[in-house]
Protein backbone atom coordinates (compact mmCIF):
# COMPACT_ATOMS: atom_id res chain seq x y z
CA UNK A 1 0.00 0.00 0.00
CA UNK A 2 1.13 3.37 -0.91
CA UNK A 3 2.34 5.51 2.48
CA UNK A 4 3.13 9.07 1.92
CA UNK A 5 6.04 10.99 4.33
CA UNK A 6 4.63 12.70 7.58
CA UNK A 7 5.21 15.82 6.32
CA UNK A 8 3.30 15.00 3.23
CA UNK A 9 0.34 14.11 5.20
CA UNK A 10 0.25 16.88 7.73
CA UNK A 11 0.15 19.63 4.63
CA UNK A 12 -2.25 17.53 2.60
CA UNK A 13 -4.66 18.59 5.95
CA UNK A 14 -3.80 21.93 5.80
CA UNK A 15 -4.18 22.36 2.37
CA UNK A 16 -7.55 20.75 2.50
CA UNK A 17 -8.45 23.15 5.01
CA UNK A 18 -7.73 26.04 3.39
CA UNK A 19 -9.06 25.05 0.32
CA UNK A 20 -12.47 24.70 2.69
CA UNK A 21 -12.09 28.06 3.99
CA UNK A 22 -10.80 30.22 1.35
CA UNK A 23 -10.90 28.64 -1.88
CA UNK A 24 -14.67 26.81 -2.81
CA UNK A 25 -16.08 29.75 -0.70
CA UNK A 26 -14.66 32.41 -3.22
CA UNK A 27 -15.14 30.64 -6.48
CA UNK A 28 -18.25 32.84 -7.09
CA UNK A 29 -16.11 36.14 -6.14
CA UNK A 30 -13.19 34.72 -8.62
CA UNK A 31 -15.61 34.46 -11.60
CA UNK A 32 -17.47 37.93 -10.72
CA UNK A 33 -13.69 39.67 -10.57
CA UNK A 34 -12.89 37.89 -13.70
CA UNK A 35 -16.01 39.03 -15.49
CA UNK A 36 -15.86 42.92 -14.29
CA UNK A 37 -12.51 43.30 -14.85
CA UNK A 38 -12.02 45.78 -17.94
CA UNK A 39 -9.28 43.44 -19.17
CA UNK A 40 -9.79 39.76 -18.43
CA UNK A 41 -6.13 38.47 -18.18
CA UNK A 42 -5.41 41.33 -15.73
CA UNK A 43 -4.87 40.14 -12.27
CA UNK A 44 -7.28 40.12 -9.65
CA UNK A 45 -7.48 41.62 -6.26
CA UNK A 46 -8.76 38.31 -5.17
CA UNK A 47 -5.65 36.47 -6.21
CA UNK A 48 -3.24 39.04 -4.25
CA UNK A 49 -5.39 38.19 -1.04
CA UNK A 50 -5.67 34.20 -1.33
CA UNK A 51 -1.95 34.16 -1.98
CA UNK A 52 -1.12 36.26 0.80
CA UNK A 53 -2.96 33.81 3.18
CA UNK A 54 -1.53 30.92 1.26
CA UNK A 55 2.48 32.35 2.43
CA UNK A 56 1.31 33.31 6.06
CA UNK A 57 0.11 29.28 6.39
CA UNK A 58 2.92 27.85 4.69
CA UNK A 59 1.38 26.11 1.33
CA UNK A 60 3.93 27.93 -0.80
CA UNK A 61 6.02 26.91 -3.44
CA UNK A 62 5.20 22.93 -2.61
CA UNK A 63 6.04 21.85 -5.89
CA UNK A 64 9.53 22.08 -5.62
CA UNK A 65 11.40 18.79 -5.08
CA UNK A 66 14.13 18.04 -2.07
CA UNK A 67 16.75 18.44 -4.45
CA UNK A 68 16.33 22.18 -5.17
CA UNK A 69 14.99 23.07 -1.55
CA UNK A 70 17.52 26.01 -1.10
CA UNK A 71 14.84 27.93 -3.18
CA UNK A 72 11.54 27.14 -0.49
CA UNK A 73 10.79 27.70 3.13
CA UNK A 74 10.43 23.51 3.08
CA UNK A 75 12.15 20.72 3.18
CA UNK A 76 11.11 19.85 -0.65
CA UNK A 77 8.41 17.24 -1.96
CA UNK A 78 9.11 14.17 -3.84
CA UNK A 79 7.03 13.53 -6.86
CA UNK A 80 4.71 11.31 -4.89
CA UNK A 81 4.21 13.48 -2.02
CA UNK A 82 3.32 15.94 -4.13
CA UNK A 83 0.75 13.85 -5.67
CA UNK A 84 -2.22 14.30 -3.31
CA UNK A 85 -1.41 17.91 -3.12
CA UNK A 86 -1.47 18.65 -6.42
CA UNK A 87 -4.69 16.64 -6.73
CA UNK A 88 -6.42 18.96 -4.05
CA UNK A 89 -5.83 21.86 -5.72
CA UNK A 90 -7.30 20.84 -8.69
CA UNK A 91 -10.48 20.74 -7.67
CA UNK A 92 -10.35 24.68 -8.19
CA UNK A 93 -8.96 25.04 -11.42
CA UNK A 94 -7.40 28.56 -10.56
CA UNK A 95 -6.27 27.62 -7.48
CA UNK A 96 -2.74 26.43 -8.23
CA UNK A 97 -2.10 30.15 -8.55
CA UNK A 98 -2.76 30.89 -5.28
CA UNK A 99 -0.21 28.34 -3.90
CA UNK A 100 2.35 29.30 -6.65
CA UNK A 101 2.43 26.04 -8.01
CA UNK A 102 0.28 26.53 -11.33
CA UNK A 103 1.60 26.02 -15.07
CA UNK A 104 3.84 26.91 -16.62
CA UNK A 105 5.64 28.31 -14.28
CA UNK A 106 6.52 25.42 -12.12
CA UNK A 107 7.76 24.23 -14.86
CA UNK A 108 9.64 27.27 -15.87
CA UNK A 109 10.72 27.83 -12.84
CA UNK A 110 12.28 24.62 -12.67
CA UNK A 111 13.56 25.08 -15.51
CA UNK A 112 15.84 28.02 -14.28
CA UNK A 113 16.87 26.00 -10.98
CA UNK A 114 18.38 22.99 -13.03
CA UNK A 115 19.96 24.89 -16.32
CA UNK A 116 19.79 28.80 -15.63
CA UNK A 117 22.76 31.02 -14.41
CA UNK A 118 22.96 32.68 -11.37
CA UNK A 119 22.22 35.75 -13.25
CA UNK A 120 19.41 34.38 -14.76
CA UNK A 121 18.05 32.98 -11.43
CA UNK A 122 18.79 36.32 -9.44
CA UNK A 123 16.74 38.09 -12.29
CA UNK A 124 13.71 35.55 -13.01
CA UNK A 125 13.85 32.75 -10.45
CA UNK A 126 13.53 34.96 -7.63
CA UNK A 127 10.76 37.17 -8.67
CA UNK A 128 8.91 33.81 -9.56
CA UNK A 129 9.20 32.02 -6.30
CA UNK A 130 8.08 34.96 -4.86
CA UNK A 131 5.18 34.91 -6.94
CA UNK A 132 6.02 38.62 -8.00
CA UNK A 133 5.73 37.60 -12.02
CA UNK A 134 4.35 35.27 -14.56
CA UNK A 135 6.18 33.41 -17.40
CA UNK A 136 5.48 31.63 -20.21
CA UNK A 137 7.05 28.78 -22.14
CA UNK A 138 6.85 29.51 -25.91
CA UNK A 139 7.38 26.36 -28.21
CA UNK A 140 4.72 25.31 -30.22
CA UNK A 141 4.06 26.63 -33.67
CA UNK A 142 0.89 26.85 -35.72
CA UNK A 143 2.55 26.05 -39.58
CA UNK A 144 4.35 22.68 -38.34
CA UNK A 145 3.86 19.56 -36.48
CA UNK A 146 5.01 20.12 -33.24
CA UNK A 147 4.73 17.00 -32.14
CA UNK A 148 8.05 16.48 -33.44
CA UNK A 149 10.47 18.91 -31.76
CA UNK A 150 12.65 18.99 -34.56
CA UNK A 151 10.43 20.40 -36.56
CA UNK A 152 10.47 24.06 -34.94
CA UNK A 153 11.22 27.06 -36.94
CA UNK A 154 11.52 29.93 -35.40
CA UNK A 155 14.76 30.79 -36.05
CA UNK A 156 17.27 32.21 -33.25
CA UNK A 157 20.52 33.93 -35.00
CA UNK A 158 23.53 35.32 -34.04
CA UNK A 159 24.47 38.78 -35.01
CA UNK A 160 27.29 40.04 -33.33
CA UNK A 161 26.75 39.94 -29.49
CA UNK A 162 22.80 39.43 -29.63
CA UNK A 163 20.05 36.52 -30.52
CA UNK A 164 17.86 37.59 -33.40
CA UNK A 165 14.82 36.02 -33.34
CA UNK A 166 11.77 35.91 -36.23
CA UNK A 167 9.28 33.62 -35.90
CA UNK A 168 5.45 32.25 -34.65
CA UNK A 169 4.22 30.35 -31.61
CA UNK A 170 0.95 29.49 -30.54
CA UNK A 171 -0.87 28.07 -27.66
CA UNK A 172 1.06 29.87 -25.35
CA UNK A 173 -0.15 29.30 -21.97
CA UNK A 174 0.28 32.64 -19.67
CA UNK A 175 1.38 35.25 -22.32
CA UNK A 176 -2.09 36.95 -21.91
CA UNK A 177 -1.71 37.40 -18.27
CA UNK A 178 -0.62 40.98 -17.35
CA UNK A 179 2.03 39.84 -14.94
CA UNK A 180 3.96 37.49 -17.20
CA UNK A 181 7.22 38.94 -17.66
CA UNK A 182 9.39 36.72 -19.08
CA UNK A 183 9.43 34.10 -21.77
CA UNK A 184 11.44 30.72 -22.85
CA UNK A 185 11.74 30.92 -26.34
CA UNK A 186 13.02 27.38 -28.12
CA UNK A 187 14.18 28.08 -31.42
CA UNK A 188 16.34 27.01 -34.23
CA UNK A 189 19.88 28.52 -34.21
CA UNK A 190 21.78 26.13 -36.26
CA UNK A 191 19.12 24.28 -38.59
CA UNK A 192 22.23 22.74 -40.84
CA UNK A 193 23.91 20.66 -37.87
CA UNK A 194 23.52 17.05 -39.22
CA UNK A 195 22.35 16.03 -35.59
CA UNK A 196 18.97 17.12 -35.34
CA UNK A 197 18.28 17.38 -31.65
CA UNK A 198 21.75 20.00 -31.50
CA UNK A 199 19.65 22.23 -33.93
CA UNK A 200 17.56 24.05 -30.91
CA UNK A 201 18.56 26.90 -28.52
CA UNK A 202 16.23 28.04 -25.71
CA UNK A 203 16.47 31.81 -24.91
CA UNK A 204 15.06 34.06 -22.27
CA UNK A 205 12.95 36.82 -24.13
CA UNK A 206 11.69 39.53 -21.82
CA UNK A 207 7.95 40.36 -22.71
CA UNK A 208 8.19 43.86 -23.03
CA UNK A 209 10.90 43.57 -25.81
CA UNK A 210 10.77 45.24 -29.57
CA UNK A 211 8.98 43.10 -31.95
CA UNK A 212 7.85 40.61 -29.67
CA UNK A 213 3.93 41.34 -30.59
CA UNK A 214 0.92 39.28 -28.72
CA UNK A 215 -1.42 38.73 -32.04
CA UNK A 216 -4.54 37.11 -30.18
CA UNK A 217 -5.81 35.21 -26.88
CA UNK A 218 -6.72 31.75 -28.30
CA UNK A 219 -10.01 29.56 -27.06
CA UNK A 220 -10.17 25.77 -26.27
CA UNK A 221 -13.67 24.87 -26.58
CA UNK A 222 -14.70 27.86 -26.38
CA UNK A 223 -12.73 28.82 -23.46
CA UNK A 224 -10.28 31.40 -23.07
CA UNK A 225 -8.65 30.32 -19.71
CA UNK A 226 -8.63 33.85 -18.43
CA UNK A 227 -6.60 35.56 -16.93
CA UNK A 228 -4.20 33.36 -17.82
CA UNK A 229 -4.86 32.41 -21.38
CA UNK A 230 -3.34 31.38 -24.49
CA UNK A 231 -1.83 33.30 -26.93
CA UNK A 232 -0.68 33.27 -30.37
CA UNK A 233 2.54 35.48 -30.43
CA UNK A 234 5.18 36.66 -33.45
CA UNK A 235 8.53 37.83 -32.95
CA UNK A 236 9.93 39.86 -35.90
CA UNK A 237 13.70 40.83 -35.33
CA UNK A 238 13.48 40.46 -31.82
CA UNK A 239 17.09 41.23 -29.99
CA UNK A 240 18.52 39.98 -26.78
CA UNK A 241 21.69 39.33 -25.52
CA UNK A 242 23.91 36.45 -26.22
CA UNK A 243 23.76 36.10 -22.29
CA UNK A 244 20.15 35.28 -22.73
CA UNK A 245 20.60 31.58 -23.99
CA UNK A 246 19.63 28.75 -21.36
CA UNK A 247 22.50 26.40 -20.40
CA UNK A 248 24.13 26.50 -24.12
CA UNK A 249 23.84 26.85 -27.89
CA UNK A 250 22.13 23.60 -29.22
CA UNK A 251 20.76 22.19 -26.13
CA UNK A 252 17.37 23.77 -26.51
CA UNK A 253 16.03 19.79 -27.07
CA UNK A 254 17.90 18.79 -24.20
CA UNK A 255 16.02 21.67 -21.98
CA UNK A 256 12.25 20.68 -23.43
CA UNK A 257 12.97 16.93 -22.95
CA UNK A 258 13.91 18.23 -18.97
CA UNK A 259 11.58 20.08 -18.27
CA UNK A 260 8.36 18.40 -19.69
CA UNK A 261 8.25 14.84 -17.88
CA UNK A 262 7.70 16.32 -14.61
CA UNK A 263 4.96 18.96 -16.31
CA UNK A 264 2.84 16.35 -17.87
CA UNK A 265 2.40 14.26 -14.27
CA UNK A 266 1.21 17.58 -12.51
CA UNK A 267 -1.36 17.65 -14.84
CA UNK A 268 -2.28 14.22 -15.01
CA UNK A 269 -2.54 15.00 -10.68
CA UNK A 270 -4.50 17.94 -10.93
CA UNK A 271 -6.65 16.34 -13.13
CA UNK A 272 -7.73 13.55 -10.68
CA UNK A 273 -8.30 16.24 -8.28
CA UNK A 274 -11.42 17.70 -10.88
CA UNK A 275 -12.54 14.27 -11.63
CA UNK A 276 -12.96 13.33 -7.94
CA UNK A 277 -15.18 16.86 -7.48
CA UNK A 278 -16.98 16.01 -10.21
CA UNK A 279 -17.84 12.41 -8.77
CA UNK A 280 -18.44 13.96 -5.51
CA UNK A 281 -20.99 16.57 -7.33
CA UNK A 282 -22.72 13.60 -9.12
CA UNK A 283 -23.55 11.60 -5.92
CA UNK A 284 -24.95 14.85 -4.66
CA UNK A 285 -26.63 15.44 -7.41
CA UNK A 286 -28.45 11.92 -7.51
CA UNK A 287 -29.66 11.91 -4.26
CA UNK A 288 -31.26 15.31 -4.91
CA UNK A 289 -33.16 14.87 -8.06
CA UNK A 290 -35.72 12.62 -8.78
CA UNK A 291 -37.12 10.96 -12.30
CA UNK A 292 -39.95 8.78 -12.49
CA UNK A 293 -40.93 8.69 -8.90
CA UNK A 294 -38.02 7.84 -7.46
CA UNK A 295 -34.20 9.37 -7.04
CA UNK A 296 -31.48 9.75 -9.46
CA UNK A 297 -29.45 7.23 -7.17
CA UNK A 298 -31.73 4.67 -7.35
CA UNK A 299 -31.61 4.36 -10.99
CA UNK A 300 -29.56 1.46 -12.24
CA UNK A 301 -27.66 3.43 -14.97
CA UNK A 302 -26.96 5.96 -12.86
CA UNK A 303 -25.27 3.84 -10.42
CA UNK A 304 -23.24 2.04 -12.96
CA UNK A 305 -22.19 5.31 -14.23
CA UNK A 306 -20.87 6.57 -10.47
CA UNK A 307 -19.37 2.99 -10.66
CA UNK A 308 -17.79 3.00 -13.37
CA UNK A 309 -16.60 6.69 -12.42
CA UNK A 310 -15.30 5.92 -8.68
CA UNK A 311 -13.59 2.61 -10.18
CA UNK A 312 -10.93 5.13 -13.40
CA UNK A 313 -10.42 7.68 -10.74
CA UNK A 314 -8.96 4.99 -8.50
CA UNK A 315 -7.19 3.45 -11.59
CA UNK A 316 -6.10 6.97 -13.01
CA UNK A 317 -4.49 7.74 -8.91
CA UNK A 318 -3.03 4.52 -8.50
CA UNK A 319 -1.11 5.01 -12.28
CA UNK A 320 0.05 8.80 -11.50
CA UNK A 321 1.07 7.45 -8.05
CA UNK A 322 3.34 4.81 -9.32
CA UNK A 323 4.53 6.71 -11.59
CA UNK A 324 5.90 9.21 -9.25
CA UNK A 325 7.85 6.21 -7.93
CA UNK A 326 9.45 5.51 -9.89
CA UNK A 327 10.63 9.19 -11.41
CA UNK A 328 11.58 9.57 -7.72
CA UNK A 329 13.69 7.13 -8.06
CA UNK A 330 15.18 7.12 -11.31
CA UNK A 331 14.47 10.30 -12.40
CA UNK A 332 11.93 11.65 -15.30
CA UNK A 333 14.08 9.69 -17.98
CA UNK A 334 14.50 6.64 -16.84
CA UNK A 335 10.57 7.11 -16.03
CA UNK A 336 9.35 7.83 -19.54
CA UNK A 337 7.32 4.75 -19.72
CA UNK A 338 5.85 5.44 -16.76
CA UNK A 339 5.20 9.14 -17.92
CA UNK A 340 3.61 8.06 -21.10
CA UNK A 341 1.25 5.76 -19.79
CA UNK A 342 -0.48 8.53 -17.85
CA UNK A 343 -0.21 11.08 -20.19
CA UNK A 344 -1.99 9.00 -22.54
CA UNK A 345 -4.14 7.32 -20.07
CA UNK A 346 -5.44 10.07 -17.32
CA UNK A 347 -6.45 12.89 -19.57
CA UNK A 348 -8.94 10.73 -21.26
CA UNK A 349 -9.96 8.54 -18.42
CA UNK A 350 -10.90 11.92 -16.36
CA UNK A 351 -12.47 13.46 -19.86
CA UNK A 352 -14.57 10.47 -19.78
CA UNK A 353 -15.48 10.63 -15.86
CA UNK A 354 -16.37 13.99 -16.24
CA UNK A 355 -18.72 13.71 -19.16
CA UNK A 356 -21.00 11.43 -16.95
CA UNK A 357 -20.79 13.70 -14.20
CA UNK A 358 -21.98 16.44 -16.41
CA UNK A 359 -25.07 14.07 -18.16
CA UNK A 360 -26.11 13.34 -14.34
CA UNK A 361 -26.72 16.83 -13.67
CA UNK A 362 -28.53 17.35 -17.04
CA UNK A 363 -28.01 20.68 -19.21
CA UNK A 364 -26.60 22.19 -16.07
CA UNK A 365 -24.13 20.30 -16.17
CA UNK A 366 -22.69 22.43 -19.23
CA UNK A 367 -23.38 25.44 -17.95
CA UNK A 368 -20.77 28.07 -16.18
CA UNK A 369 -22.66 27.34 -13.18
CA UNK A 370 -21.10 24.33 -12.43
CA UNK A 371 -16.75 23.22 -12.18
CA UNK A 372 -17.77 20.44 -14.58
CA UNK A 373 -17.48 21.87 -18.07
CA UNK A 374 -14.30 24.01 -18.03
CA UNK A 375 -12.78 21.00 -16.08
CA UNK A 376 -13.55 18.88 -19.13
CA UNK A 377 -12.25 21.17 -21.19
CA UNK A 378 -8.90 21.24 -19.37
CA UNK A 379 -9.07 17.30 -19.54
CA UNK A 380 -9.28 17.60 -23.31
CA UNK A 381 -6.49 19.99 -24.13
CA UNK A 382 -4.51 18.12 -21.55
CA UNK A 383 -4.35 15.55 -24.23
CA UNK A 384 -2.84 18.06 -27.14
CA UNK A 385 -0.46 19.88 -24.08
CA UNK A 386 2.92 18.88 -23.96
CA UNK A 387 2.70 16.87 -27.06
CA UNK A 388 -0.39 14.81 -28.21
CA UNK A 389 -1.43 11.45 -27.01
CA UNK A 390 -0.50 9.64 -30.30
CA UNK A 391 3.27 10.77 -30.26
CA UNK A 392 3.35 9.70 -26.80
CA UNK A 393 2.23 6.07 -27.33
CA UNK A 394 3.88 5.66 -30.68
CA UNK A 395 6.93 6.12 -27.98
CA UNK A 396 6.12 3.81 -25.62
CA UNK A 397 4.35 1.25 -28.40
CA UNK A 398 8.10 0.97 -29.23
CA UNK A 399 9.87 1.17 -25.99
CA UNK A 400 7.55 -2.34 -24.56
CA UNK A 401 8.06 -3.92 -28.03
CA UNK A 402 11.63 -3.47 -27.92
CA UNK A 403 11.43 -4.58 -24.04
CA UNK A 404 10.19 -8.27 -24.49
CA UNK A 405 11.28 -8.68 -28.74
CA UNK A 406 14.51 -6.66 -28.18
CA UNK A 407 15.42 -8.56 -31.57
CA UNK A 408 12.44 -6.80 -33.97
CA UNK A 409 13.81 -3.48 -35.18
Amino acid sequence: MFEFSAASIEIQARLAAFMDEHIYPNEHTYAEQLSAAGNRFAYLPLMEELKVKAREAGLWNLFIPPSHAQYCDHDGFSNFDYAPLAEIMGRVLWSPEVFNCNAPDTGNMEVFMKYGTEAQRAQWLSPLLNGDIRSSYAMTEPQVASSDATNIELSIARDGDEWVLNGRKWFITGAMYERCKIFIVMGKSDPDNPNRHKQQSQVLVPKETPGLEILRPLTTLGYDDAPIGHAEIVFRDVRVPLENVLLGEGRGFEIAQGRLGPGRIHHCMRLIGAAQRSLELACKRATSRTTFGRALSKHQSVREDISRCFSEIEMARLLVLKTCLRMDEVGPKGALDFIAASKTSVPLMVQNIIDRCMQIHGAGGLTEDYCMAEAFNYARWCRQADGPDQVHQMALGKMIINRYAPEQD
